[in-house]
């Protein structure tokens, strides 16, 4: 069994979850049940796949959950740029959480490369 608690995507992809929690909490209240719940929809989903990635017992199923995590972190960069374009935030929490976003993207790009890499050299278990 995979510890998603180990793997420093995981952690900062649960970091970005909450950051984006706690900025949403200031947009506006007509926000809640369009930009804000997407947006926090976006952030559970690339946390929530990249541990029900790690429960699954093959890796392809690991891998499909691995994708579905990286289309989250996209759609949530793209609704990060759009909230700071309707200025909800601030032009630093824009950067802080774009940056993140890249971030998460980048980690997973560079996991799921690895184990596709090794699936393909016959060598994970």
């Amino acid at each position: 069994m995979r510890d998603h608690r180990k793997l420093k995507v995981f952690q900062e992809a649960d970091e970005l979850a909450l950051d984006v929690y706690q900025i949403t909490a200031h947009f506006p209240k007509e926000e809640l049940f369009g930009l804000t719940s997407q947006m926090r929809r976006a952030s559970v989903s690339i946390v929530s796949n990249i541990v029900e990635g790690c429960a699954r017992q093959t890796l392809s199923d690991y891998l499909h959950f691995l994708d579905m995590a990286f289309a989250s972190a996209r759609e949530l960069a793209y609704q990060c740029s759009l909230a700071f374009r309707l200025k909800y935030m601030s032009k630093e929490c824009g950067q802080n959480l774009e940056y993140k976003c890249e971030e998460v993207c980048k980690m997973l790009c560079g996991l799921t490369r690895s184990l596709r890499a090794k699936k393909n050299s016959g060598e994970f278990v």
